[in-house]
């Protein structure tokens, strides 16, 4: 089974390519691990196991400053489970919706150092995600 936990090079590219101009929304689908793995960032592991949704949390907490630092703001967080129209064996543990002003500004926020540094509880936390760039288009 592949798993998606960060960008490609390509999907990047693609993303500026699309020239979004204004706003944009990223649509997060949030799959937890039972158990955070931290083997990736010892450094960061809690004394004893936790939940991948619990490391979540550690990493929204981390992020929630840098976020709001660049402009960004968080639209919706909620619990998520099987699809009403989609595929039955797939389900998602948590979908998110972040507002940032410009593309400009996701990328400030995404390669800021202070940030990164708490990017390990995102990887423990997570067995999968997809991110959604979202352009309003109107009616």
């Amino acid at each position: 089974m592949q798993t998606y936990l960060e960008p490609t090079q390509e999907s990047g590219r693609a993303l500026f390519m699309r020239g979004i101009a204004g706003s944009v929304v990223m649509l997060n689908l949030l799959r937890y691990r039972a158990v955070a793995d931290y083997s990736a960032t010892p450094q960061l592991a809690p004394p004893t196991p936790i939940t991948g949704e619990a490391a979540y949390r550690l990493y929204m907490e981390h992020t929630m400053p840098h976020l709001e630092k660049s402009g960004g703001k968080l639209l919706f967080f909620g619990r998520g489970g099987g699809f009403l129209i989609g595929p039955s064996d797939e389900r998602w543990d948590a979908a998110m919706l972040v507002q940032q002003s410009s593309l400009t500004s996701f990328m400030a926020f995404a390669s800021n150092a202070e940030y990164l540094g708490g990017m390990g509880h995102r990887t423990a936390a997570l067995e999968d995600s997809r991110l959604l760039p979202l352009e309003e288009s109107g009616w």
